[in-house]
């Protein structure tokens, strides 16, 4: 048995070819796992995270979402960095990154490693497009850190029909707690867990910023990986 390995690979989609961040498990072969990036691109944090579920035993795929823009970007979290970042959120299209998730979900179901369920675990932005994906794309099991703007999509609650995990931060200065209720309240009947930590901030889960909160990120961590277990029945 040998470490993980990683490399860029190419997804094919009808509007054209881009790549995505690939770790697999040191046991070579495993369930799936689409991991979406914040708006700060496939950076070094999110493929450390990448790599951190290849140890955990997925096969992990990160896809560039900002292709169609800044291929490959990698920015930081202050400034300039984060003004871009703004920039190219904002120039996102909900069914053009639909159509890249479901791309990216055919690229690694295709792959001869992936062998079962595939589940999606995204941050922020990411945290979005996972309860996206459980909604629309079909996933196995969907697990969403901080996602910003779900509660601005509750229409599509109804169409999530894999187990969802949501994590929130208590000092969260852009998703409120009345939009954490709002979404709780949409997902009821659903198998739908959520997870308050009340000493942490946007983006507890991101060694490289300053809102880093390492018991919280260990806990959420824990927590996922629990939930997430269900992919290697």
């Amino acid at each position: 048995m040998s470490a993980i390995t990683t490399q860029w690979i190419d997804v094919d989609s009808a509007a054209g070819r881009f790549g995505a961040y690939l770790a697999l498990p040191p046991a070579g072969r495993g369930p799936g796992l689409l991991l979406l990036q914040e708006i700060f691109g496939v950076n070094p944090h999110i493929r450390s995270v990448v790599e951190q579920y290849a140890l955990d035993g997925f096969v992990v795929l990160a896809p560039d979402l900002f292709w169609r823009d800044a291929p490959r970007v990698e920015l930081g979290y202050e400034g300039a960095d984060r003004a871009r970042a703004m920039t190219l959120l904002q120039a996102m299209r909900p069914e053009t990154t639909l159509a890249d998730l479901r791309a990216s979900l055919v690229a690694l179901r295709s792959r001869p490693e992936c062998a079962g369920k595939v589940g999606a675990l995204g941050y922020c932005m990411g945290g979005r497009l996972a309860y996206n994906a459980a909604a629309l794309a079909e996933v196995d099991a969907a697990v969403a850190y901080y996602g910003g703007g779900i509660q601005r999509q509750l229409d599509l609650a109804p169409q999530v029909k894999c187990p969802m995990q949501f994590h929130y931060a208590g000092l969260d200065e852009h998703i409120s707690r009345a939009d954490v209720d709002a979404v709780q309240a949409a997902m009821q009947g659903k198998d739908a867990e959520f997870h308050w930590y009340e000493g942490a901030q946007h983006g507890f889960n991101c060694w490289a910023r300053a809102s880093y909160h390492p018991a919280s990120a260990a806990l959420a961590h824990a927590r996922s990986l629990n939930f997430l277990a269900r992919l290697f029945d």
